[in-house]
């Protein structure tokens, strides 16, 4: 049994780490009231906007739009949204996790070619593909110390005027999809061309009949690249709510393990420290006994 100076020394530590790990979720629990109530905000537009392309593009060509064209996916650009910081559970390693499943089963080929480039949204991913010698384009660490529309923007520039100038055939997005603070899944969708959800026949016979000004061509035009652009705003935005209520999770269970560990270590002590004082009185009794005797 490990002496007292030495339990002492570890309830002591492990009374620290259980104050941090609880100043941390705190911490978390007011950042995630906020990013929960960006994204909240912001679902129901991207939804509506999405819905409303979708009917505007039903009668449209797939070439009324460059972001529209099929092309062979010879060259692939993955966008992974992960964190700027650890702490968070499994949720950086998930992420990266899936990101490489569907470079594995999709393009292998490009892969194995290099031909397969990462834009990494947050430093874990970056430091991860980085290291693994993957072409890592670009450095978006900071975006999430000023998160809002126009910095997320820049990014998605950069990706649509890559896909137009055939740097990229095709572009897949990976980001931790927020649900609930406990309640967080992974999504991996295709951002550029832009997927058709549905069939041309199901949009007609659900299209609105919309007033356009000046054409439907132009409008549509206008609408596809700001679409873009709020999906990946969307997807920054569940990624960073989920990183809050990942890691507030995760503090609370860390919390909660120290305060198990804490018991047992103040139960540890409190024997050794009886065995002590058993030993003492021992040898106490023993002293007077051979006292007496003599």
């Amino acid at each position: 049994m490990a002496n007292l100076k030495e339990v002492r020394n570890r309830i002591a530590s492990v009374n620290s780490t259980q104050q941090i790990t609880k100043a941390m979720k705190m911490v978390s629990a007011a950042k995630l009231k906020r990013a929960t109530n960006a994204i909240l905000q912001l679902r129901p537009y991207a939804t509506e906007l999405q819905e409303m392309l979708s009917n505007l593009s039903a009668s449209l060509e797939d070439g009324s739009s460059p972001f529209l064209q099929e092309r062979e996916p010879v060259r692939v650009l993955v966008v992974v949204v992960t964190s700027n910081r650890g702490l968070a559970g499994a949720f950086n390693a998930n992420a990266i996790k899936t990101a490489n499943n569907l470079i594995a089963e999709k393009y292998p080929e490009q892969l194995k070619a290099g031909k397969v480039s990462i834009v990494a949204i947050g430093k874990k991913g970056q430091e991860f593909y980085q290291r693994r010698g993957y072409n890592v384009i670009g450095n978006n660490n900071e975006i999430f110390s000023n998160l809002n529309f126009v910095e997320v923007s820049k990014i998605t520039d950069s990706i649509m005027q890559g896909f137009l100038d055939g740097k990229y055939d095709r572009v897949e997005l990976v980001y931790n999809h927020f649900k609930n603070a406990a309640l967080q899944f992974l999504v991996a969708e295709q951002l550029l061309p832009v997927p058709k959800t549905e069939t041309k026949a199901e949009v007609k016979a659900a299209q609105v009949d919309y007033i356009l000004e000046p054409s439907q061509e132009e409008i549509v035009a206008q609408l596809i690249p700001k679409n873009i652009k709020i999906q990946l705003y969307r997807a920054v935005l569940d990624s960073n709510a989920s990183e809050h209520g990942a890691r507030m999770t995760a503090m609370d269970k860390a919390t909660d393990n120290a305060g198990e560990l804490l018991r047992s270590l103040k139960l540890s002590y409190n024997q050794a420290r009886q065995a002590a004082i058993t030993t003492e009185l021992t040898e106490i009794v023993s002293g007077a006994a051979a006292l007496s005797n003599g």
